[in-house]
């Protein structure tokens, strides 16, 4: 059985394999357009919020 997935940036059917060099994208293109996007921000990827440390609000001690 052949496996196909979406292009991530266009959504053709793409035939997922190892003879296909820009899997899971259908062209150079398509990987290009999504390699900008990531280089513009337009994507991130999340993460757990800092969790607030009741040690950093005590002052340190000066040093003699």
């Amino acid at each position: 059985m052949v496996t196909k997935v979406d292009c991530p940036t266009c959504g053709i059917k793409v035939i997922w394999s190892e003879t296909n060099a820009f899997r899971p994208f259908c062209s150079n293109r398509c990987k290009q357009i999504d390699l900008g996007a990531w280089a513009e921000e337009k994507y991130a990827i999340a993460t757990a919020a800092p969790q607030d440390n009741p040690e950093d609000d005590i002052p340190s001690q000066p040093q003699h």
